[in-house]
């Protein structure tokens, strides 16, 4: 069992930054791929990007790639979503997610366990 708490959500400006953090409990955190997804009004779930196990690979979503970065702390059991150059279409709840999948899991279906959700505005 995996509790996955985020914070650092709030109102930023466009071309703003923001940085989105995500607490895990437990002590098997570096067995998780752990990824961001995020839901705007009105919209499906939308992956944003993973960071692999130990070796910390990332990948990311189309839509933010080189702008989003992940990164981890297996220390501190916690994920980090770096967000520079942000755009009002980043609204949305991020949520925070693990996976015990192997591979590179994109899909909701893929990923066990889910954090609350921090909501993140953009203004323009």
């Amino acid at each position: 069992q995996v509790q996955l708490v985020e914070s650092g959500g709030g109102l930023v400006q466009a071309g703003g930054s923001l940085r989105l953090s995500c607490a895990a409990s437990g002590r098997t955190f570096n067995r998780y791929v752990m990824g961001w997804f995020r839901q705007a009004p009105g919209k499906e779930r939308e992956f944003v990007g993973a960071i692999k196990r130990s070796e910390f690979n990332t990948y990311y979503g189309d839509s933010v790639k080189g702008r989003f970065t992940i990164s981890r702390d297996n220390a501190k059991n916690t994920v980090y979503l770096q967000m520079n150059s942000v755009k009002p279409e980043d609204t949305a709840v991020y949520y925070c997610a693990a996976s015990l999948y192997f591979g590179t899991p994109q899909e909701t279906t893929q990923y066990e366990y889910w954090g609350q959700g921090s909501q993140v505005t953009v203004s323009s």
